[in-house]
């Protein structure tokens, strides 16, 4: 079993990833309103963009697994 340290490092890293993965999303975003305003297609901009949201899930799945491990353990 990790101890609380540890877990408590697995949950930071996972928030860290979860608000670079938002930031990651966001910009993905701008850039495809800029493309779409300067009259150019999107749809590999927009396959990356789905690609960016379900890392994003991936991590917010991780994060739930790592509170509900926790939770079971006390």
């Amino acid at each position: 079993m990790p101890d609380v340290q540890q877990e408590l490092e697995y949950l930071a890293q996972a928030d860290q990833h979860i608000a670079e993965s938002e930031q990651r999303l966001a910009s993905q975003i701008r850039v495809i309103e800029g493309m779409i305003q300067n009259g150019h297609t999107t749809a590999l901009a927009e396959e990356c963009l789905c690609h960016l949201q379900q890392d994003l899930e991936q991590w917010r799945v991780r994060r739930a697994l790592i509170l509900a491990q926790w939770w079971s353990q006390r």
